[in-house]
């Protein structure tokens, strides 16, 4: 045997030992090793304790890295925020060092949900780790931008990079990975326009670009994704028209172009067989114009669709009744008219319906109380000029959820809605011109959750029944006649209620009872415009849940309460244009979160105390009372 083959063996030798050896003690290479240390030594704080057990060279054996057995290479890291095994939520203080890069041969990299981690995604990210295969940087607080060596990552298949602070624009060189499968992008900061590129992404099964920054128009490239199923570009600042290009997306089943400034028409689909997978399309909150082309009904496979929030016009298409797979279908807030379809009887598995805020007008088509599967229908402000509520509309068997606000219902509440065939849990009929009284059966709609009758002229008293509704979380009588007290609502052993609006109203009684039951976890109470009369009780100062207290424009009297400053979450308190008299309490001063307060228009006197929130606000809080002095108003006398 010569030299030189001696000298090869002997080196295989030393390979092979220093191989076993390590695979023996767990160590891993140096290269891994220092880019593992780096990565740590970024990191000020781990909660999950994690990092700290990182010590000495057996970096194999550590928490959250895997090696290939057969070389002892580092090739994955995995230390997500949330550990799902003790489904223990943690966090990393620190910045991602470019020392990461060391690790030439990771293929998954999971560093997602650690709230704390900044820094930028290392520029040569895709010159050192071609190994790479799943990147997840989501959830952190990484700046600066994507870099464009990303495109030099020839084996990646998932990259999310969403919820972030990312800035700059998508690079083109995304274009160039081949085994692309999901692309997440969205909740960052990210501008310019959509690279053409993307449409070389033949792989890719998830794109999803939500909540950017991105401007510009959508390219027709995207068309080219043939294997593309999910395409989620919401939240953005997209402008210009959507391309029709889109229709040659045979997989795709989600489509998510929602929150962008998109104009034109809906070009999709132009024939049948186009696009025959889509189920979930969400275009709302846009410019779009136009009609819905009646060769929208081509769409056999949608399930929800939301065009809510555009400027579509036009009549609805009876091909809307060729959906039969359509569960939800929100249509609010443009400029529809005419009647809508007695086609829409056909959608026998239609959950939600809503077309509200349109031009709709009457008759409704008789054939929607064969839907069967309906729980929420929402026909309100449109120009029904309803006569009365059909009575058909309480055999749905499945409807719970009711709105006909502002559709010119006339009469009294009618009684059949007590014998609807699904118990009502939320009953919206306010902005109409209903009549007489609240009835007492009301007390008998046992689910309900929300009962809003604001905006009629409806008088008499509440109905005493009122405090039957043990699940009763919203009641708006607003802007009616209503009469009486208002202890009844109060006056109950459930806490369920959280919003509650009387105001503008001819109540005169009842202040007395707020605070003294069980309803604790009030965050809104507006008992404005009101005739209401007496003290404010002490009890109120058990309300910590509140946020919003409008006593304003009644007959109370009586200095302001000291348990007012233990409302410590109060943003808004308005009690101006009542007889309250005496010093403004101290304590008012720890009420630390108010943003809006209106004491003007009593008998209030003495200094204004002072601190902050008190003296930041502007001298019209205080006015119309000639006792009151100090900052912002002017200085007392001594």
């Amino acid at each position: 045997m010569n030299y030189e083959l001696l000298q090869i063996v002997a080196l295989l030798t030393v390979i092979a030992f220093g191989g076993a050896l390590r695979k023996a003690t767990g160590a891993c290479g140096s290269d891994d090793l220092e880019g593992l240390m780096g990565f740590k030594n970024g990191i000020q704080m781990d909660t999950s304790g994690r990092l700290a057990k990182w010590v000495g060279r057996s970096c194999c054996e550590w928490e959250g890295v895997v090696c290939d057995n057969a070389t002892t290479r580092v090739t994955q890291i995995n230390l997500p925020g949330l550990i799902e095994k003790d489904l223990f939520q943690t966090q990393m203080v620190g910045q991602l060092s470019p020392s990461i890069t060391l690790l030439t041969s990771l293929e998954i990299l999971d560093l997602g949900g650690l709230v704390g981690l900044t820094g930028t995604i290392p520029q040569t990210i895709g010159l050192q780790m071609p190994n790479l295969q799943k990147l997840y940087l989501y959830g952190n607080n990484l700046t600066g931008p994507v870099p464009e060596s990303i495109g030099d990552l020839p084996r990646l298949q998932e990259l999310a990079l969403h919820e972030n602070k990312i800035s700059g624009s998508i690079p083109s060189t995304i274009g160039s990975l081949k085994k692309l499968k999901s692309l997440l992008l969205y909740s960052n900061q990210i501008s310019g326009t959509i690279p053409f590129s993307l449409g070389n992404l033949t792989n890719l099964v998830e794109l999803d670009v939500h909540d950017n920054a991105i401007m510009g128009q959508v390219p027709n490239s995207i068309g080219q994704m043939q294997a593309l199923e999910k395409l989620d570009l919401s939240s953005n600042m997209l402008s210009g028209s959507i391309p029709s290009s889109l229709t040659n997306l045979t997989a795709i089943s989600v489509l998510y172009m929602d929150t962008n400034y998109l104009e034109g028409t809906i070009p999709f689909p132009s024939r049948s067989g186009e696009m025959p997978s889509l189920g979930f399309l969400r275009l709302h909150n846009n410019h779009l114009s136009g009609n819905i082309p009646p060769s929208f009904g081509y769409l056999v496979s949608l399930k929800r669709v939301s065009l809510s929030n555009n400027k579509i016009e036009g009549a609805l298409p009876s091909s809307l009744g060729n959906l039969h797979s359509l569960t939800e279908l929100y249509l609010s807030d443009n400029s529809f008219s005419g009647q809508i379809p007695k086609s829409i009887g056909q959608l026998s598995q239609l959950i939600m319906l809503n077309i509200s805020s349109n031009l709709i007008e009457w008759p409704l088509p008789q054939e929607i109380s064969s839907l069967q599967n309906l729980q929420t229908l929402d026909l309100s402000f449109n120009p029904l000029n309803l006569s009365s509520i059909p009575p058909w509309l309480t055999s749905i068997s499945s409807l719970s959820r009711i709105s006909l606000a502002g559709c010119g219902i006339k009469g009294q509440i009618p009684d059949s809605l007590q014998t609807t065939q699904s118990p009502i849990q939320e009953l919206d009929l306010s902005g109409n011109l209903l009549s007489g009284s609240i009835p007492s059966w009301i007390g008998s709609l046992s689910q309900l959750y929300l009962l809003n009758l604001s905006s009629n002229s409806l008088d008499s008293h509440i109905p005493e029944s009122l405090t039957n509704l043990p699940d009763l979380g919203v009641l708006d009588l607003h802007s009616n006649k209503l009469t009486g007290s208002i202890a009844g609502v109060f006056d109950t052993e459930q806490g369920t209620l959280t919003y509650i609006d009387l105001s503008d109203n001819n109540f005169s009684s009842g202040v007395e009872a707020i605070g003294v039951g069980e309803q604790l976890n009030i965050q809104y109470l507006n008992l404005s415009h009101n005739l209401l009369k007496g003290t404010l009780p002490s009890s109120l100062g058990k309300l910590n849940s509140i946020h919003s207290l409008d006593l304003s424009f009644n007959e109370l009297a009586s200095n302001l309460p000291e348990m007012l400053a233990k409302l410590t979450l109060l943003e808004r308190l308005k009690l101006q244009g009542n007889h309250f008299s005496g010093k403004i309490p101290s304590g008012f001063l720890k009420l630390k979160k108010l943003k809006e307060l209106d004491l003007s228009d009593n008998v209030l006197e003495g200094e204004i105390p002072e601190g902050k929130p008190l003296t930041d606000f502007p001298g019209s809080t205080y006015s119309g009372n000639k006792g009151l002095c100090g900052k912002p108003l002017n200085p007392c006398k001594e």
